[in-house]
């Protein structure tokens, strides 16, 4: 009990002092709020559907992940889930948790819910390490790129190898799997002492990886078609907000900055990134030539429907959840 409180209050100590660092670019792209209000509404319009065509399509990979055709049941969860991941620390973490949750008292197997969650993570994760590859011809015909974006660019390309290295060890190599599972029952044995922790894990995860495999097939082009949707349709949300200020940076030196701050929103320093990524947006757009006060001001229009919008949307989907399960005589999952 004490080292679990140590650790939330460590973590909670991190949030604060990393919040206190970005508090002035923060309290910059909160003050703009007025300029947005005077976007046109056409604009405004244009970011919410494609923020919404987005979560779409991150409901159809997850569905497609899980092996469910309930896309009803994922999209409330994923809804209410971020909503609480944005709020609390842990990030994805526990959005993740508390999505795997809301799908179990829906009727769908839990197995299928944490290996299906996991799984269209990383393929979320992997397709936006591959947006970069987008910037090569503009690069290759003499694009000048910041240094920051050329790392970030570096960063993202190595993760991607990284990721499709350990999927293809993890799909090919039985023995690589049962390795696996067996650090991850030992790291869950030490991390949770007084806990039941099966035997057999690094046996279950083999049997999951083969479950999974059967069910992407050949529906692994549509995962990773909507994998790469979700990101092109919020990096497209992200370029209606630039317009709108009438800001028209090279598409390629965006998609790059994108990248950059979408790297930085993985790292759970703060709920949602919330702060990092407003600070860091700003400082990126400012690199490729976006002024600052334009930067400040086409942040917050993105982060309006990215961030913010979804906190009451997830309140909706949980009430609509909660009915839902009463409807078909289930407990629902407690927040």
């Amino acid at each position: 009990m004490a080292g679990s409180l140590l650790r939330r209050g460590a973590a909670l100590a991190v949030t604060a002092l990393v919040l206190y660092g970005v508090a002035p670019a923060l309290g910059q792209v909160l003050g703009t709020w007025d300029e947005v209000a005077r976007l046109s509404p056409v604009w405004l319009v244009a970011l919410v559907v494609a923020q919404i065509a987005s979560l779409w399509c991150l409901w159809e990979l997850q569905a497609i992940a899980i092996g469910t055709h309930e896309l009803g049941a994922v999209a409330t969860s994923q809804l209410a889930g971020g909503a609480v991941g944005r709020i609390v620390p842990g990030g994805a973490a526990t959005a993740g948790a508390v999505q795997y949750g809301m799908l179990a008292t829906h009727g769908i197997r839990r197995s299928d819910a944490a290996v299906g969650l996991a799984a269209s993570s990383i393929i979320l994760v992997a397709a936006l390490c591959v947006l970069p590859l987008l910037a090569v011809p503009a690069i290759v015909l003499g694009m000048r790129v910041p240094t920051t974006l050329w790392h970030a660019a570096v960063a993202g390309g190595l993760l991607f190898l990284l990721l499709l290295g350990v999927s293809l060890a993890a799909l090919r190599s039985e023995r690589t799997l049962l390795r696996i599972g067996e650090l991850v029952r030992d790291v869950v044995v030490r991390l949770r002492r007084h806990a039941p922790v099966p035997t057999d894990l690094p046996e279950r995860i083999l049997a999951r990886r083969d479950e999974l495999a059967g069910r992407l097939g050949e529906r692994f082009p549509r995962a990773a078609a909507a994998a790469l949707g979700r990101w092109m349709l919020d990096l497209g949300c992200l370029l209606a907000a630039l317009a709108a200020v009438d800001a028209r940076p090279r598409l390629s030196l965006v998609v790059l900055a994108y990248v950059a701050a979408q790297l930085l929103a993985q790292v759970p320093l703060t709920p949602g990134g919330i702060g990092l990524v407003e600070a860091g947006l700003v400082a990126l757009l400012a690199l490729i030539g976006v002024p600052g006060p334009a930067a400040a001001v086409a942040t917050l229009a993105y982060r309006l429907v990215s961030y913010w919008l979804p906190l009451p949307a997830g309140g909706i989907a949980y009430v609509v959840h909660r009915r839902r399960v009463a409807v078909a005589g289930g407990e629902p999952e407690p927040l």
